[in-house]
């Protein structure tokens, strides 16, 4: 193809992704959206499609610059969408943990605390950063986190794929694979302002200067005392992802671990191999774990942490076994299956773990024409996932949420080792078809796959969770119950416990900061309510109840009253026990009077 008709290709792909931008922002989020993605206006969909489009193909076809400019166009689009929530002016995204991160943004930012307080202060100084210098609200800060923090994953996994591999096809691949974003479930990694989940993102950075370290040692000057810069860019990164969560260092220890084992068996071993010519990984092992060791030990949130696993571990009905049958009960009663939910939200990673398990297998038994070089790569990824699996059944027999954090783990160095994997599998097709029509298939499975990928990467009822859109009239209404309800009576949510946001707006640093209403709050208990008996339905005491718009799309649109009823809530505005005392289009609250 001529350079005059790529120059056009790429104008209009980038031409395409700043229209959809500027529809995106032209559109901002009015009320509370259920969806992102039905909120943003279709030509904002459209835009991106064309632009995803040229950046696959030329992702797969093209060399050099060009091949350079789609991804580059492919990873622009994509964290266009990862910026979705910014750019339609959300007033803040996430519950649960976001509000509480939020709340120590706040703490900091007020002088009620420091940063290195934190067990992990990473998202948080940079929020309060984004606050000092730029003069924005800090929900709006935190929001501008999440995409500083996605961007290296879609840089660096194309990076690595490079040092290891060296070929375009590869790189290519891996960068599509990238745009998939395979390590958020939505069941314990999330796109938001959620700590765990944002480190992940930094990962591939760590093992960029890992394997940089390892093939880069000739050519480079070293510091005094032998140490390598790249030696020094390892602790360095791991130190940055330890304060984002410990848990992602905790993995990369675990890695880098398993690969200095590999290495201490293959000297004993082998007289001639790759491996041999690789300096140790012995002393970045001990120092990463060690300053691990010495940040964790020293926190008092890790030994709880680490207690409730092990209680996990040793009870009885808990686990994923016990989760898995409670979320399919559920789902069968609102006619959704667990099949049904696995394609949406796992069939992309299923997929890609199969292929690249199968490479694997071919790459042990030495059916691969891969180079001496590269199968040694593959080999240290391969291994340190056994380990790295091993420790995800520990978390799904002790505590499941932390499993599902796993698999966002090993979703990364899946997403490194299918960059190779593919590569080799549309290779040889492209023998069997020629290049053009294994180019063709690979952007037809592969743009397939991206569409799926995308649809799932923020909570949507299409995966029975509506988003977490936070407006400002929930805030607000939120702000003036704390403020102006009657402080010695608890809140109570439909569903939905409302103390975070007592963190998000009041700060969370310590028990004193926290108003009376909230100390005690919870939920209503369903069956009472639907029964009518709404006196009774918070331990039969003086409550104050809360329904915003999200709650009222999950019980009612998305879980299809499974627990809680339209017809409920109509019989409580007629209550005599009842008052609303607040109300405006996504937050009301009722008075409540408990049973004599």
């Amino acid at each position: 193809m001529k350079r005059s008709t790529f120059n056009v290709t790429f104008a209009i792909g980038f031409l395409a992704t700043a229209i959809g931008l500027f529809v995106a922002r032209a559109n901002p989020a009015t009320s509370y959206e259920a969806s992102v993605f039905t909120g943003t206006p279709t030509a904002t969909w459209i835009a991106f499609a064309i632009a995803l489009a040229i950046g696959v193909s030329t992702a797969l076809a093209c060399r050099g610059r060009e091949q350079a400019l789609g991804i580059a166009l492919g990873g622009t689009t994509v964290t266009g969408i990862v910026s979705l929530p910014v750019i339609r002016n959300y007033n803040f995204s996430g519950m649960g943990d976001a509000l509480t991160h939020l709340g120590w943004v706040r703490d900091i930012t007020t002088g009620q605390m420091a940063p290195h307080e934190l067990f992990y202060p990473g998202v948080h100084a940079i929020g309060a950063v984004f606050h000092y210098l730029g003069g924005i609200p800090i929900e709006r800060g935190l929001l501008f986190v999440i995409v500083i923090l996605f961007v290296p994953f879609l840089i660096f996994t194309p990076l690595v794929v490079r040092e290891i591999a060296g070929t375009g096809t590869a790189v290519g691949l891996a960068a599509i694979v990238s745009w998939m974003v395979l390590p958020i479930n939505n069941i314990a990694t999330h796109m938001g302002v959620h700590t765990n989940s944002n480190a992940l993102f930094l990962v591939p950075v760590v093992i960029f200067a890992f394997v940089a370290y390892l093939r880069r040692r000739a050519t480079i000057e070293r510091f005094p005392l032998g140490l390598s810069p790249f030696s020094l860019l390892i602790v360095f990164t791991s130190i940055a992802l330890l304060l984002v969560h410990p848990q992602q260092m905790v993995n990369v220890v675990i890695l880098i671990g398993a690969i200095s084992v590999v290495q201490f068996l293959a000297r004993r071993r082998f007289d001639d191999h790759p491996i041999l010519d690789h300096p140790t990984t012995y002393a970045h092992t001990v120092v990463l774990g060690s300053i691990f060791t010495i940040w964790a030990v020293s926190n008092e949130r890790f030994r709880d942490a680490f207690a409730g696993l092990v209680t996990g571990i040793f009870t009885a009905d808990i686990g994923g076994d016990a989760e898995v049958e409670q979320r399919e009960s559920s789902l069968t009663e609102i006619g959704g299956s667990l099949g049904e939910l696995f394609v949406t939200m796992f069939l992309d990673l299923a997929v890609i773990s199969l292929v690249v398990g199968l490479f694997i297998l071919l790459v042990w038994l030495g059916r691969t024409n891969l180079d001496p070089e590269t199968r040694t790569f593959v080999n240290y990824l391969s291994i340190a996932l056994i380990p790295l699996t091993g420790l995800f059944a520990v978390y799904f027999v002790g505590t499941p949420t932390m499993a599902f954090r796993q698999i966002g783990f090993i979703a990364v160095v899946l997403t490194i080792l299918a960059g190779v994997a593919l590569a080799r599998a549309f290779g040889s097709l492209s023998g069997v078809i020629t290049r053009p029509g294994g180019n063709a298939v690979a952007a037809l499975v592969l743009g397939a796959c991206l569409v799926l990928g995308l649809m799932t990467v923020f909570a949507s009822p299409i995966i029975y969770n509506p988003g977490q859109h936070v407006t400002e009239e929930k805030f607000s209404g939120y702000q003036t119950t704390m403020d102006d309800g009657a402080e010695d009576v608890p809140m109570a949510g439909m569903g939905y416990d409302p103390f975070r946001y007592d963190h998000g707006i009041n700060g969370a640093e310590g028990d004193e900061t926290l108003s009376a209403a909230t100390t005690a709050s919870g939920v209503v208990e369903p069956e009472e309510f639907e029964n009518g008996n709404y006196s009774g339905a918070y331990h039969g005491s003086d409550y104050q109840f809360i329904v915003t718009s999200f709650d009222t799309t999950r019980e009612i649109e998305v879980y299809q009253e499974l627990h809680h009823s339209e017809a409920a809530l109509e019989g409580l505005e007629t209550y005599s026990g009842a008052n609303k005392v607040i109300s405006n289009d996504e937050f009301r609250m009722y008075s409540v009077s408990g049973e004599e």
